[in-house]
């Protein structure tokens, strides 16, 4: 006998999944409009060939999240033609662009996890210059995707657990994190922020050292101790770029312990830039979430 849901065999027949629909349905991929403005993603120094790759790499993690989008990576510090400084970059990009005036010609994200004056002040001063009319974003941190790429950063270096769920223990896991960072006293107070939600993540104290500040990192490493932490680390909430050469390592053996690298081209960090970029125009892309 046949039934409503099956053959004469009497087995069930296994129906088409019906479409989602409301809350629960996969929202639908966004493309960049046509005609949108240029991302410029302004990395502070000069075009090293370390600094040009990583660039690229973060742009290219912008450009899967958001098909169609035109973006080009610009140098604080340019070195001639082949790779010219911001201020030509912006000139380059925005020159025969038709002016709208709901939308600037390009869109700056400095690559920067926190606030630095003397970097912000050289790139609004080079957009100015450009005469482009180009908007310059915030930067792209305090932000929970930072600390989540400070603490992978942390396990890849053998200093953290790489998941908060696991019983496992790492046997040098740090019980006291300096979270590092460069700016001066703002950005040492938008770090706090991240370390903050790390500290939450990783379940020990984290405290913020400004590498530029003379004394900062070996203090916070005091603190810790007394405190009664035995085994330091130190973290970067740097992307890699706006960091002097030997600065991070110098500032490792004051404090006498180990490091994490720098952020560098963590997913999250192209995310972030892509959602300073879309703010400026109202597109709204799935959002990413920390881990």
């Amino acid at each position: 006998m046949s039934s409503s849901t099956g053959s004469g065999s009497g087995l069930p027949v296994r129906m088409p999944r019906p479409r989602q629909s409301g809350r629960h349905r996969r929202p639908e991929p966004v493309s960049a409009p046509e005609g949108a403005p240029v991302l410029v993603l302004a990395v502070p120094g000069t075009p090293s060939a370390e600094a040009r790759s990583l660039g690229e790499e973060v742009v290219s993690i912008a450009r899967a999240e958001l098909p169609g989008l035109h973006a080009v990576v610009a140098f604080t510090e340019g070195t001639g033609d082949e790779y010219p400084a911001l201020q030509e970059v912006l000139t380059e990009v925005t020159a025969g662009r038709v002016e709208s005036p709901d939308e600037p010609p390009a869109v700056v994200v400095p690559l920067l996890a926190g606030p630095d004056s003397v970097q912000l002040r050289a790139l609004r001063q080079a957009v100015l210059n450009s005469g482009s009319g180009a908007a310059l974003t915030e930067v792209l941190g305090p932000h929970p995707l930072l600390a989540e790429a400070v603490h992978v950063r942390l396990s890849e270096a053998g200093l953290a657990r790489a998941d908060r769920a696991r019983l496992f223990t790492v046997a040098t896991a740090a019980d006291g994190i300096i979270l590092a960072t460069v700016g001066g006293e703002e950005a040492e107070q938008a770090a706090g922020i991240t370390g903050m939600l790390l500290s939450a993540r990783l379940a020990v104290p984290v405290l913020t050292a400004g590498l530029d500040t003379e004394g900062s990192v070996a203090a916070a490493a005091r603190q810790l101790v007394d405190s009664g932490s035995q085994q330091l680390a130190l973290a970067p909430c740097l992307i890699g770029p706006e960091v002097p050469e030997g600065l991070l390592a110098a500032a490792a053996e004051e404090a006498g312990c180990a490091m994490a690298e720098p952020l560098g081209a963590y997913p999250s960090v192209g995310k972030l830039v892509l959602s300073a970029y879309t703010g400026h125009l109202g597109i709204q892309p799935q959002p990413a979430t920390a881990h």
